[in-house]
């Protein structure tokens, strides 16, 4: 039995599987990761994205955002549509994502923890109002925008380096790998904190943890299972599987 076979066996008798995702679930989709060869932070200074920053200049940061983190009209790809319809079969009980571009919700997925915000709005750093991004940058002239209640500064409602990450966010997260009998990581590197810290709160819990991504992790060395591929590729084949060992071996036909 393969990595890929003996991970759809586990998924299919798991009752709970909580997923972490990272930018490698959306690079099919044209969004560039942070880290890699071609990665955002090869192209715009990190320190640009600083929470100091953003109060010191926030016209270059609104400019930066607009040109390089706006996702367009990416649409999810196969990894994304895989996890949903694991959620909709009631295995997976929750994912929790490290990105802020909406996919996992716009396949389907229906219990989605951001833990770096969402691209869906702008909130204010004055009063907390929240308004649609889009809307926002339908106005949006090259300056700052400002709170139409009080004039208050504009951010978009991501994590900004320095920032925390937002409390009942992280709470869920951990209530998820706590309560999680299998804990998937999927495209991320295991390398930012606190979101890799997951992992070892599911393993300590009793959950079996299973990595699937295209290069090495930080967390290799503790999982139960790894599996090198992309995500696109991996996640779909993992739903054919699982599918077959749901019927059991002696009534599915088991899939090339």
């Amino acid at each position: 039995m393969d990595e890929l076979e003996t991970l759809a066996s586990l998924l299919a008798v798991s009752n709970c599987v909580v997923v972490l995702t990272g930018a490698g679930i959306s690079t099919p989709s044209g969004i560039p990761d942070f880290r890699g060869p071609q990665g955002l932070w090869r192209r715009v200074d990190p320190e640009k994205f600083t929470i100091e920053h953003f109060f010191a200049d926030p016209d270059e940061v609104w400019s930066l955002f607009v040109n390089h983190f706006v996702v367009g009209n990416a649409e999810p790809n196969s990894a994304h549509m895989a996890l949903a319809t694991l959620e909709e079969w009631g295995k997976i009980c929750g994912i929790i994502t490290q990105n802020v571009d909406g996919l996992h919700q716009r396949a389907g997925s229906k219990r989605v923890v951001e833990l770096h915000g969402s691209l869906k709005y702008a909130v204010c750093t004055s009063c907390g109002s929240k308004y649609p991004l889009a809307d926002v940058l339908k106005e949006y002239r090259g300056v700052a925008p400002r709170c139409k209640i009080c004039g208050g500064l504009l951010k978009p409602d991501v994590v900004f380096f320095g920032e925390p990450l937002p409390r009942d966010a992280w709470e869920e997260a951990v209530s998820l790998a706590q309560v999680s009998d299998l804990f998937l990581a999927v495209g991320t590197s295991l390398a930012v904190a606190p979101a890799n810290r997951l992992p070892y709160i599911a393993k300590s819990s009793g959950a079996k943890l299973a990595i699937i991504n295209e290069e090495p992790t930080e967390l290799d060395h503790i999982a139960d299972v790894v599996i090198r591929g992309k995500v696109e590729a991996v996640l779909p084949r993992l739903v054919q599987l699982t599918t077959y060992y749901l019927k059991g071996p002696s009534r599915g036909d088991r899939p090339l």
